[in-house]
């Protein structure tokens, strides 16, 4: 075998901008096209944003306006302003910044003078503008290159900095912000910084009670009991149980969501436990103690280590740089101090705490022998189980972190499985194949998960029988037909992952695939339309009389044409729940007793022509009476 040449010449040097835009992935994470609230789109705005976030910490500027028009985002806040001097340099230069003072930046959310220099290189056009003390300073970029360095000049605008920044997009491909993503973050900024205005759009947001607010967000009228609420300078936490199962947690260091947890959430939910055991005197199971918990917690600590650039992972041990107050014991003794006293006030909530640890328990050992059976009867399955395709990435290297580039489609019958499987990115896509409609398992208990041979196999397939904490597939796309079973049928898993993994849909995991409806094409030209009104401009713009074809379903669709929609041109519609969503009333309205509303949802969310309406009416009454 020939010896690749290496050589002076092999060896490269490259500007700080250009290798972002060479190896983005190292600085904001996936790139993605806005379907994901973990795309990059998200990440860059989150990197400006961070920065007026710091100022107000700092005691600089209490409002920050944000306007996300297009593709386009401005965001200004009334801080201290960049020094003018080094404006440029600040969002150019790597390892420039003034985090790296802790006199100017204590308790920051970035150290590593990183994010608007990545923001800076990944935009097709950003601009930079200070405001100190009566004098400003704009310079302008394309990609990382400056294109205008005005002189500094007089101004009378209040003190602060204005960021606008277009994504490139011959890096985030067909991109589009969603709304409820970033009014997520923005609601997550205010509730970890009591005395904060973000106008996002010309919408306030505002927060009074920090933790406590986010988690009444989070919650409805179905909690168990009042919600717990503590804070002090440096730590806060939230904590309430609700009839769902699994356990939900919302983790923040010096005001970052940590979605992937880290350190600090790990010692919040031993302080839990801890508590619990202590105050009954009674050695009860941790998952019985955190089943059903909805929790929030948010500390503040200086230099803290975060596990990568998108700073979604602590990984500090100490609330202090170079050692000093370990983080696990900041923790528990404030935690577990003042949970205790809040029991010993509020006795009936112990009771209902007690009451629903002794639940779980019950619940627990009734299903241990059946999930004994279970879990061998699915290990044997996996031996030569077809259900499951793997991708190559979890075949090759079962490491966690790979889950953070794979998905998984869950689909039904063999030709729609069949035409994914061989179209698929084998290293990075899995597909899972249904057998016939999955059970309604609305209003069942999580012992039907482990008696249900295809519900076992699912949750054994994303590995998720102990929680959403070892999730082996960052998404988890449903690929059904675009009829009414295939809407059944992908109701019928919603319910499943509602009902009994509430976490991985409130987590952002669970999305819906878009295939074409219609394909349109001449001898020179083939377009796919996804809608009606794109199918009416196909035509249009092709002309005399082209060929039309309906998919009905994902088995018509030629495993060469599908490679074109699961691959690079992939069109995602993320599973979203509002703050207005109560997944119990959902779950009733849709899967309950049979309404006539919920055979209007079913008829007004498929994307159908006129001629199929009859037709479908009926085959929706069948179906929702089934």
């Amino acid at each position: 075998m020939a010896t690749a040449k290496y050589t002076e010449d092999n060896i490269k040097s490259l500007e700080p901008h250009e290798h972002i835009r060479l190896r983005p992935g190292m600085y904001i994470g996936k790139l993605g096209d806005g379907s994901a609230p973990d795309d990059g789109i998200y990440i860059i705005f989150k990197e400006i944003v961070d920065n007026s976030i710091d100022e107000f910490v700092m005691g600089a500027g209490s409002q920050i306006d944000i306007t996300v028009s297009e593709h386009r985002v401005h965001v200004r806040d009334y801080g201290r302003g960049i020094p003018l001097g080094k404006v440029i340099d600040c969002v150019s230069k790597i390892n420039t910044g003034g985090k790296y003072d802790s006199s100017a930046f204590q308790k920051s959310v970035g150290l590593n003078g990183v994010g608007s220099k990545a923001v800076n290189a990944l935009s097709y056009y950003f601009r930079v503008q200070s405001i100190r003390d009566g004098r400003t300073k704009v310079a302008e970029f394309s990609r990382g290159v400056i294109t205008k360095n005005e002189k500094e000049r007089d101004e009378t605008e209040e003190n602060g900095t204005i960021m606008i920044f277009e994504p490139d997009n011959t890096i985030f491909k067909n991109f589009k912000y969603k709304t409820e993503f970033l009014e997520s973050q923005i609601r997550n900024y205010v509730y970890l910084n009591s005395g904060l205005t973000i106008k996002f759009n010309g919408k306030k947001f505002v927060s009074k009670n920090g933790l406590l607010d986010l988690l009444t967000e989070k919650t409805d009228d179905t909690i168990l009991y009042p919600i717990i609420h503590s804070r002090s300078k440096d730590i806060e936490f939230a904590i309430t149980h609700g009839n769902s199962y699994g356990e939900e947690y919302y983790s923040f260091v010096n005001g970052q969501y940590t979605s992937q947890g880290g350190t600090h959430l790990g010692y919040f939910r031993e302080a839990i436990v801890k508590t619990i055991r202590d105050y009954y005197k009674k050695d009860y199971d941790a998952s019985d103690i955190r089943t059903s918990v909805i929790a929030a917690i948010s500390i503040k600590i200086q230099e803290p280590v975060f596990e990568s650039q998108t700073k979604t992972k602590l990984g500090s041990q100490s609330i202090e740089p170079n050692g000093g107050t370990s983080l696990r014991s900041f923790i528990l003794d404030y935690v577990t101090k003042e949970l205790d006293i809040y029991l010993h006030k509020n006795p009936e909530t112990a009771r209902i705490i007690q009451n629903k640890i002794v639940q779980s328990e019950r619940e627990r050992k009734e299903i241990a022998g059946i999930k004994k059976l279970a879990n061998e009867r699915a290990k044997k399955a996996n031996l030569h189980n077809k259900k499951l395709r793997d991708c190559k990435i979890h075949l090759d290297d079962e490491k966690l972190e790979n889950r953070f580039e794979s998905s998984i489609f869950i689909t039904e019958g063999d030709s729609a499985s069949g035409s994914i499987t061989k179209a698929r990115n084998v290293q990075t896509q899995a597909v899972f194949s249904l057998r016939g409609k999955p059970l309604n398992c609305f209003g069942l208990t999580k012992k039907i998960v482990y008696e249900n041979e295809e519900f076992n196999l699912l949750q054994h397939a994303l590995n998720v029988e102990n929680g959403i904490d070892n999730l082996r597939y960052n998404q988890i796309i449903l690929a059904t037909d675009a009829d009414v079973d295939g809407m059944h049928i992908r109701l019928l898993i919603m319910t499943f992952f509602l009902h009994f993994f509430p976490e991985l849909v409130k987590n952002g995991h669970l999305f819906v695939l878009q295939t074409p409806l219609f394909r349109v094409r001449n001898k020179k030209e083939t377009i796919y339309c996804y809608s009606e009104q794109e199918k009416q401009s196909a035509i249009k713009k092709l002309g005399s009389n082209p060929e039309i074809t309906r998919f009905k379903g994902l088995g018509e669709i030629s495993p060469d044409e599908f490679e074109q929609f699961i691959n690079e041109g992939i069109r995602l519609e993320p599973v979203l729940l509002t703050k207005e969503m109560s997944i119990q009333k959902l779950l009733e309205y849709y899967m309950g007793k049979n309404t006539p509303q919920r055979q209007e949802f079913i008829i007004d969310n498929l994307r159908i022509e006129e001629d199929d309406l009859k037709e479908l009416e009926e085959m929706v009454q069948l179906t929702i009476d089934n």
